[in-house]
């Protein structure tokens, strides 16, 4: 049989979310993609069914197919843009259920930094027992759950020991065939002493990165870890590294409320972190904030001014008792917003949708307006916006772009009834995530029939989830007898 070339989906409903109506519902739609582009798009016919069929033949893959008879199947399901992930972290996925009820910093503490130490430490006695090195375990088990959740494309946040480790990180990528920009980390103040920075080591990890041949799907730009953790000393170089490179520059900020007012009270006296940021001119359009929960009377208007972006986690900051940032004011001053999940240590899941749904949630009882971010929005946010925030050329459905679309099976009782006029309210309040049917990426298939395929290395779902589920057990008894870490911004 020949290869195909060319691959068609048809579903009962179509979300294009392009163009200048992304209002637009499309019933019986269709996307056929031509290699890692959209060819075309819009609704179906059975002309352009007798077309597709005549013009591509065997190099014609038909999603959903499943052996029935000639010609396309239309599926009980809702075709959109594949999710976009603008902050995350790929070597949380084992600590779900880990130090939970504690702030953030006592968090990083008890969770984050004790189990990227315990596998950097045990390394090589851990690649006995899992057969594979613990990081590239973990990184595996993201990149999965991202795929289970729709999300082919991430901006992760690579810090803590895993900072050491990003040529593994971006192996596993390129096997998942998602994509993903890995901002590396670095801190030189206020954390655990085994991981402070100088900036030429900063520096050179970036240039390590740059250096790996063979990426077709994975890039770097500076991620230092936090506002409170880096100094100017090492900010300002590490800024300047991304605009000669052409990069983003990606930061954790003022996201737990404890530590903001620490820093504002004895780090950096009379300023808040973003105030900081703007007097050593780390703040542009290039630059993506993670979280700015806690914000001072300045902070918004600051952010606008410079054009930097924000990125919402509204599952992690309500989880880790963080707050919650301004959004509404954020979007009115125009500055750019994109929902996210942050870690699965945090966020517990990946679950994109549910983390646009909460963000709605808070917003409409705190400002008891219930008109404030509905399903479109939301939708946008989680799909094209944070494309764009990361130079991505998806999150809509239209010809040109990049193939990344995904199917939402609507083959769940939560999702009876759904028609035209409720299709896109139903994937924010009804959903649950797990009806992620089918994901496409560049054209290349990653899920299908609810099942998520083999990497290319040839590793399966079950062998990734069982090396995981066994390195967390190792981990929860390493914690038992392991020293307490206590080092962590205001956490002393």
């Amino acid at each position: 049989m020949k290869p195909s070339t060319h691959i068609i989906l048809r579903a009962r409903f179509l979300l294009p979310l392009a163009g200048a109506d992304k209002t637009l519902r499309i019933e019986d739609g269709y996307v056929l993609a031509e290699g890692e582009k959209i060819k075309e798009v819009g609704r179906f016919t059975p002309e352009i069914a007798k077309r597709i069929l005549a013009t591509y033949g065997d190099h014609l893959q038909i999603l959903g197919k499943k052996g029935q008879g000639p010609g396309i199947p239309c599926l009980n399901g809702v075709l959109l843009p594949a999710f976009v992930k603008a902050h995350g972290h790929d070597h949380e996925q084992p600590l779900i259920g880990i130090a939970k009820d504690e702030p953030l910093t006592a968090w990083l503490d008890h969770a984050v930094n004790p189990f990227t130490g315990f596998i950097n430490k045990q390394y090589d006695s851990l690649t006995h027992e899992l057969g594979v090195t613990p990081h590239i375990a973990t990184y595996r088990m993201a990149r999965l759950c991202d795929i289970h959740y729709g999300i082919t494309t991430s901006m992760v946040h690579h810090c803590n020991h895993n900072k050491y480790h990003f040529k593994e990180i971006a192996l596993v990528n390129e096997w998942a065939g998602t994509t993903m920009i890995v901002a590396i980390g670095g801190q030189d103040r206020h954390y655990v002493a085994e991981l402070l920075d100088q900036p030429e080591d900063a520096l050179l990890r970036l240039e390590q990165a740059l250096s790996i041949t063979g990426l077709l799907r994975t890039s770097f730009c500076p991620g230092p870890d936090q506002i409170f953790s880096n100094s100017r000393k090492i900010l300002v170089p590490l800024k300047e590294w991304a605009r000669k490179h052409g990069t983003l520059f990606h930061i954790h900020s003022s996201e737990e409320p404890k530590t903001t007012r620490w820093f504002k009270e004895a780090i950096e006296p009379g300023k808040t972190p973003v105030e900081f940021a703007e007097s050593i001119g780390i703040l542009d359009e290039d630059s993506v904030l993670a979280h700015q929960v806690n914000c001072g009377p300045r902070d918004v208007e600051i952010l606008a001014k410079t054009k930097a972006k924000v990125v919402h986690n509204p599952l992690a900051n309500t989880i880790l008792g963080s707050g919650m940032p301004p959004i509404i004011e954020m979007l009115k001053a125009g500055v750019p917003v994109a929902i996210s999940t942050d870690g699965s240590g945090s966020a517990d899941n990946q679950n994109i949708m549910a983390a646009a749904r909460l963000a709605a949630q808070y917003q409409k009882a705190k400002y008891q307006d219930a008109t404030l971010l509905k399903s479109q929005e939301l939708l946008e946010m989680i799909t094209s916006i944070p494309a764009k925030m990361l130079r991505q050329d998806q999150g809509e459905l239209a010809v040109e772009k990049r193939a990344d679309f995904i199917l939402l099976t609507l083959d769940k009782p939560n999702l009876v009834p759904t028609r035209l006029d409720n299709v896109m309210e139903n994937i924010i309040w009804a959903a649950d995530g797990s009806e992620i049917d089918t994901v496409v990426t560049r054209g290349r298939v990653l899920k299908e029939g609810g099942r998520v395929l083999n990497f290319s290395d040839g590793t399966s779902p079950e062998k990734i989830m069982s090396t995981v589920q066994r390195l967390s057990e190792l981990f929860v008894e390493h914690k038992k007898t392991a020293p307490e870490l206590k080092g962590t911004g205001a956490h002393k």
